[in-house]
């Protein structure tokens, strides 16, 4: 008996395994999971969800947030103060190193999180303009273009019909 109890081979040890042990220390007359969904554990507590979102999403601080802990962080001055003030926020201490070099470089305005994506060119008046006198130069090259063909056609007209032209500086090159 003495072995069978040490063994855990005893019905009142097991619940009625035959020569297994309860791997947990939970005794088998306790459920393992109480709801039919498999959401709570024996203890009654709900287990975690196990599904991890595709992707995660960043935490944004405010700037209110920001000085109020860099003030309280500022205030820390025994041993493990500041330890349990990241601890209780969640919080890494690279992120105090930022966000006082933040505040170093302009109050708020350093705090303020940085726009992401691409950034605007300064360059951007001047370019659009750039844009705009290259368009209508085309256009205007193309209507002088059509202009001297007009002369052309009429000086061609005017010699068929022996109508005299008087000269001109023009010779239709560039100046």
């Amino acid at each position: 008996m003495e072995n069978a109890r040490m063994l855990g081979t005893e019905e009142g040890v097991v619940g009625g395994t035959k020569g297994g042990r309860s791997p947990t220390g939970v005794p088998p007359t306790t459920p393992a999971v109480t709801a039919t969904d498999g959401t709570a554990t024996g203890n009654g507590r709900r287990m975690p969800d196990p599904a991890v979102l595709e992707k995660p999403v960043r935490r944004r601080f405010l700037v209110e947030y920001k000085l109020r802990i860099l003030q309280e962080a500022d205030r820390c001055t025994a041993s493990g103060q500041l330890g349990a003030l990241l601890r209780r926020e969640g919080l890494y201490s690279s992120l105090l190193s930022t966000w006082r070099e933040q505040r170093r470089k302009g109050m708020l305005a350093g705090l303020t999180p940085k726009r992401r994506g691409p950034k605007a060119n300064p360059d951007a008046p001047l370019i659009a303009e750039n844009l705009r006198l290259t368009r209508e130069t085309h256009r205007l090259t193309a209507k002088l273009r059509q202009a001297e063909t007009i002369i052309d056609i009429q000086k061609k007209l005017s010699e068929m019909l022996g109508i005299p032209l008087p000269p001109s500086d023009y010779n239709g090159s560039e100046p």
